[in-house]
């Protein structure tokens, strides 16, 4: 049994050795082809410095080509300036003998216009072709930075190639190359070598304390485990106590919802000296999270939203809104700053009139400016400024004031 278990290994060992050669002669293979490029490449770039060379000569022969056609438009020029001369001191003198010179003269100077016309389109021509050149070079410069770059790529490469098989076996490139097969098939040999990798890391490293954290683990999960029983536990006393308080405030929502709005039904007609107005829950499947809708018919109104009243119909509904809350549970404190400012005066006056007869409950602060208000309370405090930036507080007792008012 131990032979064939010692058997087995060496066949397992001399398989892994086959691969790991197979992916050797493949690397080797991948170097020799970036090799073959680098020559390839090198040779395109020596054809393309010659190139470059060609052109530079045929653009230094076309300079000079330009050049003397520059030369010697500047000479013709200078010839017809002369002529020109000639022609004017001919015609100056009159005489005979100088008609026939001028006719010459002139016969010359068109053909010399012909001539410098046509060394005008010569010079045009050769100044595109001398352009086509430039062009010409600077795409081989680009050319030639392409392939000096791709060469620098390969060149990488083949170092990264290198340094991988120096890091994985531990061999230098001619350390390799007796290991080299011939028509190796490259993609069974990645195959092979990735499964191999693969079946070596899911061995790991063997682990001696394994029985002993074994053992502190399943601690640890019976430990969390009577933990998450008592989570469910918990979960269960939170659920019945929630359901318990939802019924309580749905409860007490509906009886108070339901008081406050017969308050509101009775507080409105009294400030509107009549009229109609009723609260509403939109969502009476679940009226902890329903919405209220406000209806109100003031008097020789019909009923509707109080989104369509006027700005003083929305503030007296909302004023009675407040009262009735306050009505369901009377506060001994309550501050009130300018609620009635948008009123006209009746409707003011009736507001002061109500809040006169429910101070008897509760003390009100009121912050007014509207004098309907201030008439119908126990005392007033003013903010005075009788010098710049110093301000001073007055404060009057109405009762004591009409008091010393009816004295004699």
């Amino acid at each position: 049994g131990k032979k064939d278990s010692v058997s087995e290994s060496s066949e397992e060992q001399r398989q892994q050795f086959d691969a790991l050669r197979k992916q050797r002669d493949a690397l080797h293979e991948k170097m020799t082809d970036a090799r073959v490029r680098v020559s390839t490449i090198e040779g395109q770039r020596a054809a393309a410095d010659g190139e470059i060379a060609r052109l530079s000569a045929n653009l230094s022969a076309i300079a000079a080509k330009i050049e003397y056609d520059v030369s010697q438009m500047a000479e013709n020029d200078a010839l017809i300036a002369q002529l020109d001369a000639e022609i004017g001191t001919a015609v100056a003198t009159g005489g005979e003998k100088d008609s026939k010179r001028v006719k010459e003269i002139r016969f010359k100077l068109a053909n010399l216009d012909d001539y410098k016309q046509e060394l005008n389109m010569t010079l045009a021509s050769l100044d595109t072709k001398r352009m086509d050149l430039i062009n010409e070079l600077q795409q081989l410069h680009e050319r030639k930075s392409r392939e000096e770059m791709q060469l620098l790529k390969v060149d990488t490469d083949i170092e990264q190639m290198q340094e991988k098989v120096k890091k994985d076996y531990d061999l230098e490139y001619d350390d390799c190359l007796p290991f080299k097969l011939e028509e190796y098939d490259l993609n069974k040999g990645i195959t092979e070598a990735n499964r191999l990798s693969r079946q070596m890391n899911a061995l790991g490293n063997v682990n001696l304390a394994s029985i002993e954290q074994c053992q502190e683990m399943y601690a640890g999960y019976h430990e969390m485990d009577l933990q998450k029983e008592d989570l469910v536990k918990a979960e269960v006393d939170l659920i019945k106590i929630i359901n318990e308080l939802s019924a309580e405030m749905l409860d007490k929502f509906t009886s108070q919802f339901e008081q406050i709005r017969v308050n509101f039904v009775k507080i409105f007609k009294e400030l509107f000296d009549g009229g109609n107005a009723d609260l509403l829950l939109l969502d009476s499947e679940n009226p902890l999270d329903a919405g209220i809708e406000i209806v109100a018919q003031p008097p020789q109104k019909r009923l509707q939203s109080i989104s369509l009243l006027s700005g003083g119909e929305r503030a007296l509904t909302a004023i009675a809104i407040l009262f009735a809350i306050l009505r369901l549970k009377p506060m001994p404190f309550c501050v009130l700053d300018e609620i009635e400012a948008a009123l006209d005066d009746a409707n003011a006056g009736r507001f002061a009139k109500y809040l006169r007869r429910f101070s008897e409950e509760t003390q009100f602060i009121v912050i007014t400016h509207r004098k309907p208000t201030m008439e119908l309370a126990d005392s007033l405090y003013g903010v005075t400024m009788e010098e710049k930036g110093v301000s001073k507080i007055v404060s009057v007792k109405l009762s004591e004031a009409m008091a010393f008012e009816g004295q004699p």
